[in-house]
């Protein structure tokens, strides 16, 4: 691919090709065809990396939030001139198609604007004394110190805008250590924000083998925030890690997202809604509904609409076909992992009323999957698929329904449609899940916080939430002098 970038990691202000630890091959999963070679780095350059961080640190820190914000704004209004460029990179290597690429990058540019502005605002507050000696009492919003984001390859430029964005907007330094897979989005990325004038340091980007690198930071004292998006099992180990240094740690982890669809709801309109959430970027989305509980009297027809707009759905290389609607998974384990789910969940009663197969390419395809009445203790109900499977059961009463979308572990997003506004609340209410959306899907926007509760993690990213993630609070309280 012609456009695709020659690989190069960034540390202390240079862009580096060559990795100690040699190279890794970048494969266009449309495809099975190698893009590139990607730079490994090895020890030293990882305390080079660190080095730089310190030092960028006490530059940025000490940089007035107006000129940050400003800083950042020139990086994303470079952003969106080279949206279509870094979309053709993203979809290239990552799947999606290109229209949901070009949406992703431009989204991203708003995250990292919206926390931006947060730098303006964000100072902290005054607490009245309670005597007149006290001649202020301050709780100031200070940086943490420098970084270590972690991202995975679902979205290669969207989540380390988050990151990259609550943490530079705060005053803090940032190591990104991007997916093996996705790292020529991610260096894109880091481009526009280095070429709209972060000082050296303050920004460093390097590519690995995934445990090396990471172990290897959180051990660092230089790192003081780890920011992780990934799974709950490799999150629950990174986070045992820096609870040994007492380093900050937000981790964004897997959802089993349920819905529940109520009578009095609009079936046509919902399943249509459902099927463009469920198999939006092949379901390779933490978010992503999975698990539909539909009352009775309307199951039958919700599964069998649902399982026609699945079956429709156009599936292809995105770079060769604009019309594609999805993509291929991210390599050849994901295809393994979703037979291993239908045929587990065949096992236990459910009905593969729509796809349930790979499709023969060169690429890692799969075909839109709806498995009904699927039980309750079957896999596919109870671990996430990360990949185009649905399971649909029926449910008669709403307690039951409540019950059953609670029962697992994980906690991330939580969806139901129904017309009555008293439903909606006792929903709302009901639900445990860090994010809930009522009769829609956009649960996610830069103004807003995104995170889960239990296995799905803690703490949030982008909105106000996003920003204060990435600093301490400091109370300062100043009386008069003594004489």
């Amino acid at each position: 691919m012609a456009s695709y970038p020659s690989l190069s990691m960034f540390i202390d202000g240079e862009w580096c090709a060559t990795g100690d630890e040699g190279v890794m091959p970048i494969t266009n999963p449309s495809t099975g065809l190698l893009l590139s070679e990607c730079p490994k780095a090895g020890k030293a350059q990882l305390d080079a990396a660190l080095m730089a961080a310190e030092r960028g640190f006490q530059i940025w820190k000490a940089t007035p939030a107006i000129e940050r914000f400003a800083i950042l704004s020139r990086g994303t209004a470079l952003l969106r001139e080279r949206a279509s460029a870094i979309a053709a990179v993203m979809t290239a290597e990552q799947g999606k198609p290109l229209p949901e690429s070009k949406r992703e990058v431009l989204l991203s540019a708003d995250i990292i604007d919206f926390l931006a502005e947060e730098a303006k605002r964000q100072g902290g507050r005054l607490i009245p004394p309670r005597t007149p000696a006290i001649l202020s009492q301050q709780v100031r919003n200070v940086p943490i110190g420098p970084v270590l984001a972690l991202t995975p390859w679902n979205f290669p430029v969207n989540l380390p805008s988050r990151k990259l964005g609550g943490a530079l907007a705060a005053g803090c330094s940032v190591i990104l250590k991007p997916a093996e897979s996705t790292p020529g989005s991610a260096q894109l990325l880091v481009q526009a924000l280095v070429d709209g004038g972060l000082p050296p340091g303050v920004v460093n980007l390097v590519y690995g083998d995934p445990a090396f690198v990471s172990e290897y930071l959180i051990a660092s004292p230089i790192i003081r925030k780890v920011s992780f998006t990934g799974s709950t099992q490799i999150g629950k180990r990174l986070g045992a890690l820096a609870a040994q240094g007492m380093k900050r740690y937000t981790p964004e982890l897997g959802g089993h997202a349920p819905v529940i669809v109520l009578k009095d709801s609009d079936v046509t309109a919902v399943a249509k809604a459902c099927i463009a959430a469920k198999f939006r970027n092949a379901g390779q989305v933490c978010a992503s509904p999975t698990r539909f509980f539909v009352e009775r009297p309307v199951y039958d027809r919700f599964v069998a609409e649902f399982a026609q707009g699945a079956s429709a759905i156009r599936i292809g290389d995105p770079a060769s076909d604009g019309q594609v609607e999805m993509g291929p998974l991210a390599h050849e384990r994901r295809i393994d992992a979703m037979e291993e789910f239908l045929a587990e969940g065949a096992r236990g009663g459910g009905e593969i009323v729509a796809g349930g197969f790979r499709i023969e390419s060169e690429g890692f395809f799969f075909s839109p999957t709806v498995l009904a009445n699927p039980d309750d203790t079957s896999r596919l109900m109870r671990e996430e698929p990360f990949g185009p499977i649905a399971g649909i059961v029926p449910f008669d009463d709403l307690s039951e329904a409540l019950k059953r979308a609670n029962g697992l572990p994980y906690g991330l997003a939580a969806y139901a449609f129904t017309a009555s506004l008293d439903t909606a609340h006792r929903i709302a209410d009901s639900l445990r899940a860090g994010m809930v959306g009522i009769n829609h899907f956009g649960i996610s926007t830069p103004e807003t916080p995104f995170g889960g509760v239990g296995d799905s993690g803690f703490g949030s990213e982008s909105g106000l939430e996003g920003y204060l993630g990435y600093s301490d609070t400091k109370f300062v309280s100043i009386g008069k002098a003594i004489q």
